[in-house]
């Protein structure tokens, strides 16, 4: 049964950090590539960060480019978000996903996202 569990989210003020993570199993995690969503209720989902399966490539909306890490630690299942330099524009609900198996150099994350958590609320307050 596959799972992805996110955990780290909470409240926090205007410039304060958050670490996100999300915990995989039931598919071969290291083999996957892994991202990072977030969705305002009344809005469409977007994405925000996507790490390729090796964690050798990253990719991040412009709107968190500088302040925003994703890492991976294939050992342990599990992809983080390092999310630095908070805004209140960055509440939401976040959500980790998985897709675009066997270690392929490219990946839409935009599409080709296979299974979903079931997301982790940050609340940044101004």
């Amino acid at each position: 049964q596959v799972q992805l569990v996110e955990s780290g989210g909470g409240l926090v003020q205007a410039g304060g950090s958050l670490r996100l993570s999300c915990a995989a199993s039931g598919f071969t995690f290291r083999s996957y590539a892994m991202g990072w969503f977030r969705q305002v209720p009344g809005k469409e989902r977007e994405f925000v960060a996507g790490i390729s399966w090796s964690g050798g490539r990253t990719n991040y909306a412009d709107s968190v480019k500088g302040r925003f890490t994703i890492s991976r630690d294939n050992a342990k299942n599990t992809v983080y978000l390092q999310m630095n330099s908070l805004k209140p524009e960055d509440t939401a609900v976040y959500y980790c996903a998985a897709g675009c198996p066997g270690y392929r150099s490219n990946c839409n994350y935009g599409s080709d996202m296979r299974y979903w958590g079931k997301g982790t609320l940050v609340t940044v307050s101004s």
